[in-house]
């Protein structure tokens, strides 16, 4: 007992394991993702505590205050909602028994510890987060660039003098434009599914 409780002081307890795909039925985060929105599961890594699950939408984190305890919290991150940031991966040393990934998703850090024989598909995770963040970058600056252009040509609209047209009606009109607009930008830039890249990076 004494060396359990030392090990989990020292982190060494919680080393994680990536669950190969044929394997992922038997997991508990298989029941939480949303199948019935095309949701998949494409790398899953799973410790005594912790399951962190990243589907081509999210990543769900079953979080496990302490391996002695039973009791479990569920977290979901939409990687559109949540981008990630300051990417690591840090490899083992001489006597080291694990190696790590770590993130920010949104304002949330997370480190995730891998029995270093893994360390191949630890660095296939690591290449397809830096594409999703380079993604949901890229997408995020359209998507500014559509919004500036549109108040660009409100301004214009909005200097020159409509005749003939009530102020009701030129309000109305624009206020459709606009969320007309801002719809089709939200829909054009804003990517939900990741599946390529986890397609490109995963196992490969």
């Amino acid at each position: 007992m004494f060396k359990k409780l030392a090990a989990e002081a020292l982190g060494l307890g919680d080393i994680g394991k990536i669950i190969p795909s044929q394997d992922y039925d038997k997991v508990d985060s298989d029941d939480y993702i949303l199948s019935e929105d095309n949701e998949k599961i494409f790398f899953l890594i799973k410790s005594k505590r912790d399951e962190y699950c990243f589907t081509n939408r999210a990543l769900i984190h079953i979080d496990g205050a302490s391996a002695l305890d039973k009791k479990r919290v569920l977290r979901r991150y939409e990687y559109y909602e949540f981008p990630f940031s300051n990417i690591a991966l840090q490899t083992a040393g001489t006597i080291d028994l694990d190696v790590e990934i770590s993130f920010n998703i949104g304002n949330v850090p997370l480190m995730i510890s891998v029995t270093k024989s893994q360390i191949d598909q630890l660095k296939d995770l690591y290449k397809a987060l830096l594409a999703i963040q380079q993604a949901v970058h890229h997408n995020q600056a359209l998507l500014n660039f559509s919004n500036d252009s549109l108040q660009k040509a409100i301004t214009t609209v909005a200097s020159g003098k409509q005749e003939n047209v009530s102020k009701s009606q030129e309000l109305r009109t624009i206020n459709e434009y606009i969320f007309a607009w801002n719809t089709t930008s939200f829909d054009k830039y804003i990517q939900k599914d990741f599946s390529k890249i986890f397609e490109k990076y995963i196992n490969n």
